[in-house]
């Protein structure tokens, strides 16, 4: 029998976000539920603030959309599938396919359509070295919270978990997901007037996009295995799940079951729907670019229809390829050629992105700190504002910012030195750490000793603590573990000479360990 909420809260309904209440020992105001003693939710579980569908995209990638009138296809089939509520439904979607073609912005509009129709639950958009936002560590408490938003009537069955179970945040994600999410939801699905606006109105929904990104593979298998389980004793909770990513082996053996329902994006694409974005990125260019306005005055429509049939033929279905592709012709810091002259070589580049990061990545590979600017961004795990690379490799902003500026077709570059430097698809740092895709532009794994070195020149000296990017980074996280990536690799890697190092490894281990 489900719990009903304590007599005395009074929580007004809402779709997303609490409205201001107040009753006794609770105030509902803002996006969280403060007691008396000024415990709020947010402050007791810690939420990633910027993992879900409503993040500043421009800097917590991935930054992907559907363009309007394109992949209505799959999106009516997903919407049909999460609305049902007959009882042989799937509680488990997972869409999953190949680098690129578009699983993230079919995520972001489902998130949105369900947020309209006051029926989403919450989102996780996971991204690789991002720090968090890669790892399962705060995944349930940031459900949790936007459980607490989307449905106030689940908030105070959360907080009883925290009260009742003190432990319970340090406890293993199954157990976080299953007393702060899952059981108030079903709590508070069932109790009330709720539970007859789920029978009119359809389940409720909750998207997790990238789960390949996630760097704990193993509490990726708990989760699919925990959130299966619970569905499996609760066949009528009104939940539904929508799962995407990359088909991984640890993520495939746990949901090829027959209580998800499998889905290969591949089938749902569509020729009209990449020419539909590959016209709309040209005329969007044409009317701010002044040179290709020029270029059709004196030479009429560009692109010609052959070519831009060829281009829509030459990316496939991969919307990352069409997307760097055209970012790459259009590009406002390549002033050797025009756009113009950059279409026809494309459509000679291999379909996939390693030609084209290579033919990118040259373009500045003869600047000075070129090879230590892109190393680092493969590496670090957490990404670092411009200040913040320079300080870690003890180098002037304007130089960090030399480099990258040719670089904008594949790294996202903020509009101020304080804002961290994205890439903007993971896919590149895959190239970059791969020695046999990438070549001369490849990242040995040894330069993790490197950045271990750098993190230990920018600590602060006799503890004193340092608010700079690079101190922070290093401190958090940054030495401990590129000297345990170092560590962990083969003896062959780990092998010098180190011409670059002012001491020997023994005095540089010594001069870690005394700054630590």
């Amino acid at each position: 029998m489900a719990e009903s909420p304590p007599a005395h809260i009074e929580i007004l309904p809402n779709a997303h976000h609490f409205q201001i209440a107040e009753q006794n020992n609770y105030i509902v105001k803002g996006n969280y539920i403060s007691s008396n003693n000024q415990t709020t939710l947010i402050q007791l579980l810690q939420p990633i603030l910027d993992a879900s569908h409503t993040r500043d995209r421009e800097t917590s990638p991935p930054n992907s959309a559907c363009l309007p009138g394109t992949r209505i296809g799959v999106i009516h089939m997903i919407v049909a599938w999460a609305h049902s509520t007959l009882l042989w439904n799937t509680h488990v979607l997972w869409l999953h396919g190949f680098v690129g073609c578009g699983k993230s912005a079919i995520a972001l509009e489902i998130a949105l359509i369900f947020e309209e129709r006051k029926r989403l639950l919450g989102s996780f958009f996971f991204f690789r070295n991002t720090g968090d936002r890669s790892r399962m560590a705060r995944f349930a408490t940031t459900l949790a919270c936007q459980l607490a938003a989307a449905i106030p009537e689940a908030a105070p069955f959360i907080e009883k978990a925290l009260n009742t179970k003190p432990g319970l945040l340090q406890s293993n994600l199954a157990a976080q997901l299953r007393h702060l999410v899952y059981e108030p939801f079903k709590a508070a699905a069932w109790s009330g007037p709720l539970r007859w606006r789920t029978l009119l109105k359809g389940p409720f929904l909750i998207v997790i996009d990238g789960l390949d990104e996630c760097e704990d593979r193993k509490d990726v298998q708990a989760f699919i295995e925990d959130m299966l389980d619970f569905f499996k004793n609760n066949p009528l909770v009104p939940l539904r799940f929508l799962i995407t990513s990359r088909v991984e082996r640890h993520i495939q053996g746990c949901l090829a079951r027959d209580q998800v329902r499998l889905e290969n994006l591949v089938n749902h694409c569509s020729r009209d729907d990449m020419d539909t974005f590959m016209r709309a990125c040209f005329e969007a260019e044409i009317k701010r670019n002044p040179v290709i306005k020029a270029y059709i005055r004196d030479h009429g429509d560009w692109p010609a229809k052959k070519d831009k049939d060829a281009l829509v033929d030459h990316v496939g279905g991969s919307f990352i390829f069409a997307s760097t592709l055209f970012k790459y012709i259009v590009d406002p810091t390549n002033d050797q050629s025009t756009p113009m002259d950059r279409l026809p070589h494309t459509l000679d580049m291999n379909p996939g992105l390693d030609t084209l990061y290579a033919k990118t990545l040259s373009r500045s590979k003869d600047i000075p700190h070129f090879s230590d600017v892109i190393s680092t961004l493969a590496l670090i795990f957490e990404p670092l504002p411009i200040i913040g690379i320079a300080e870690l490799l003890g180098i002037e902003s304007f130089e960090v910012v030399r480099v990258l500026v040719n670089l904008q077709a594949i790294i996202h570059i903020p509009g101020t030195d304080d804002l961290p430097v994205t890439m903007c698809h993971t896919s590149l740092r895959d190239f970059l750490t791969t020695e046999s895709r990438s070549g001369c532009f490849f990242t040995p794994p040894s330069y993790h000793l490197y950045l271990t070195y750098r993190c230990s020149a920018v600590l602060p000296v006799g503890g004193r603590l340092s608010r700079t990017a690079a101190a922070s980074y290093s401190t958090r996280c940054g030495l401990y573990k590129h000297i345990e990536q170092f560590t962990n690799l083969p003896a062959t890697a780990r092998q010098g000479p180190f011409p670059r190092f002012p001491q020997t490894l023994d005095a540089f281990y010594a001069r870690i360990l005394r700054k630590s």
